[in-house]
């Protein structure tokens, strides 16, 4: 970078620099954030953001403001459908809420009638584990859960609880539809099983019958 470069964007309001440090251009950091947020799953601390795209923490939150105001309409253009919203001490895109029963019809009328059996063995575990955030759900089946999470959600048969104050990860529980589903009244009719939860692929078989759209 030239001399007259950074002179002219460590001045310029698009643009963060201490003396010591070098020039950061905020509307670079804003677009490397969006990549990231479009993709997590849970909120995300400024530190962890700063480490992802590579920038410092007081850029990522001027970024982060600018990103605020753009998708609120108040920096000249629409309200987004979406919003980023600050939780548990980290940031997350979310729909917004006057859209949510949209978005929900929509991905309803999309999906499967039936549930597929990683579906089902997550929301076993789920069930007998809540309140449970993704990354032990991931642990108890050694795979992979973020988009059967995401479908679970869509078809209403699990819930977003509350954050981890400390860590920010959301904690999942099953829904009043699923017992409906299921005919039960409560989660204490469900069959007992191991803590652990070694059956877990019978379990999944067990709510087979009782799962449907």
């Amino acid at each position: 970078m030239t001399d007259d470069a950074s002179t002219g964007s460590a001045t310029g309001g698009g643009s963060t620099a201490t003396p010591d440090a070098p020039v950061v251009n905020t509307a670079d950091v804003a677009r490397r954030l969006e990549a990231i947020l479009l993709i997590v799953e849970e909120p995300q601390s400024l530190v962890s953001l700063a480490a992802a795209v590579g920038a410092p923490v007081p850029a990522v939150r001027q970024a982060i403001e600018a990103l605020v105001d753009d998708y609120d309409g108040r920096s000249g253009g629409p309200v987004r459908g979406f919003e980023l919203r600050e939780v548990g001490g980290g940031w997350r895109l979310y729909v917004r809420e006057e859209l949510d029963q949209l978005v929900s019809d929509f991905v309803g009328g999309q999906a499967p009638s039936r549930l597929s059996q990683a579906a089902l063995e997550t929301l076993a575990v789920i069930a007998y584990k809540q309140p449970v955030t993704r990354s032990q759900v991931a642990s108890i089946r050694a795979v992979n859960v973020d988009s059967v999470v995401r479908t679970l959600l869509a078809r209403g048969l699990i819930t977003e609880l509350f954050a981890d104050a400390e860590t920010g990860a959301i904690n999942y529980g099953t829904t009043d539809a699923l017992l409906v589903h299921l005919g039960i009244n409560s989660l204490d009719e469900l069959p007992h099983i191991s803590p652990l939860l070694d059956g877990a692929d019978d379990v999944g078989d067990a709510m087979e019958e009782g799962v449907r759209r």
